[in-house]
């Protein structure tokens, strides 16, 4: 696992160790930045589920300016933490070491939308549809948001979650990606 393009390219990255994070292919992140092209170079990111912080920070080495990244396993945070340090990018970016749901009761309502949303939960996590319809009727999506959301290529994610509405599905073997975005968005 290393960061693919940008000013950190070619930096190894850690994973939490065991079983519980399923890091993201480099085949499959490549995917999803040639797809989110532009948007996924700048303003401001969330990284959902981070587990390592490879998405997060993928789109800061390719110009984002700032990440967020959220993520309940201590594990995760810290190697979250040391691949900043590993990239020399941790002067853009904060960890919040808690779980998804409670970043997005506490944020709901404070603060500009993002300009790119990550979500890799657990491929088996249950509730995702309901996450996502939550998130999408927060402050945290605006007009010019792109949520991303990885999962299993077996796995139909709907074309319309509360406010979100899905734009764009793309399926790499066992794991794929959506994009929504506001349904007031053009």
């Amino acid at each position: 696992m290393r960061v693919i393009a940008g000013e950190a390219r070619g930096v190894p990255l850690v994973a939490p160790p065991g079983r519980a994070t399923r890091p993201t292919s480099d085949r499959l992140k490549e995917a999803i930045f040639s797809t989110l092209g532009d948007r996924g170079c700048r303003g401001r990111v969330l990284d959902l589920f981070a587990g390592s912080g490879a998405l997060g920070i993928e789109a800061l080495s390719r110009g984002a300016e700032w990440c967020d990244f959220v993520e309940s396993s201590p594990q995760g945070c810290r190697a979250i933490e040391a691949n900043l340090a590993r990239t020399q990018l941790a002067g853009r970016a904060r960890i919040y070491c808690l779980p998804v749901e409670r970043f997005i009761a506490l944020h709901a309502a404070g603060g500009a939308p993002y300009d790119l949303i990550l979500l890799d939960p657990p491929y088996a996590y249950v509730g995702l549809e309901s996450l996502l319809e939550t998130l999408g009727a927060t402050s945290l999506v605006g007009e010019q948001t792109t949520v991303l959301v990885e999962h299993a290529s077996r796995r139909e994610l709907p074309q319309a979650l509360g406010a979100l509405r899905l734009s764009r599905q793309r399926k790499h073997g066992d794991s794929a990606f959506s994009l929504y975005r506001l349904s007031t968005a053009p």
